[in-house]
């Protein structure tokens, strides 16, 4: 059993079930990920705030946007970064390793923020995990907004539009990353790049993940 009230436990069950390995489409990121013998559903029974562990898995707006900052450091090198819903954190390193003043990485799953601390050391940098919901606050004290994939559910897609909504009217510049999924706001992006990868546990690498810059309304 879990100690939901222990970090360093929760870590260490990361550690023992979700093994370190580079990404697909992107080699120079370690992840502890979700491997054939992780045994999820097994997991998720030993603590029921296990819930659905997406942090475990490659998501392709995610892997699009840290292969793309990955690419042009510009983006972020010197600037103040927040990495929203952020998963296993894949993005917020990307813009560590590019050369970002300060690093914020932000999630609602305790296990996703344990994961991102993780993640981190053992790609070497630093980078600062909270825990929470930041779509309903006022925008972030940070250069850039970076979102890889936080469009799956309608729900969601509205609260987190309208989050970056008053971020843009900041001035803060968005890129947000995304496999063209159903609730994506399109109106509201201009494309700027396409990478083929995988996509949420679908190991086909033919699958076109993009890059926008999002534009307020």
């Amino acid at each position: 059993m879990i100690d939901a009230g222990s970090p360093s436990d929760i870590q260490q069950f990361i550690r023992s079930n979700f093994p370190l390995a580079p990404v697909p489409s992107v080699p120079d990121i370690l992840l502890h990920r979700a491997g054939p013998q992780s045994g999820l559903w097994r997991l998720a029974e030993m603590d029921r705030a296990f819930g659905t562990p997406y942090w475990a898995f490659s998501w392709g707006g995610g892997l699009a946007l840290a292969r793309h900052i990955l690419k042009f450091p510009e983006i972020v090198a010197g600037r103040s970064v927040l990495d929203l819903g952020a998963g296993s954190g894949i993005v917020a390193i990307a813009a560590a390793k590019s050369g970002a003043q300060r690093v914020l990485a932000a999630d609602t799953d305790r296990y996703a923020i344990a994961a991102i601390a993780l993640n981190a050391a053992a790609n070497g940098v630093a980078v600062a995990a909270f825990a929470g919901d930041l779509t309903a606050g006022p925008p972030p004290e940070v250069h850039v907004v970076l979102v890889g994939d936080l469009f799956y559910a309608q729900d969601l897609a509205q609260r987190v539009t309208a989050f970056l909504d008053r971020c843009a009217r900041s001035n803060i510049a968005i890129l947000v990353g995304d496999p063209w999924r159903r609730f994506l706001p399109r109106a509201r992006l201009t494309l700027v790049a396409e990478y083929s990868g995988t996509d949420f546990g679908n190991d086909d690498h033919g699958k076109t993940n993009a890059v926008f810059a999002f534009k307020a309304a």
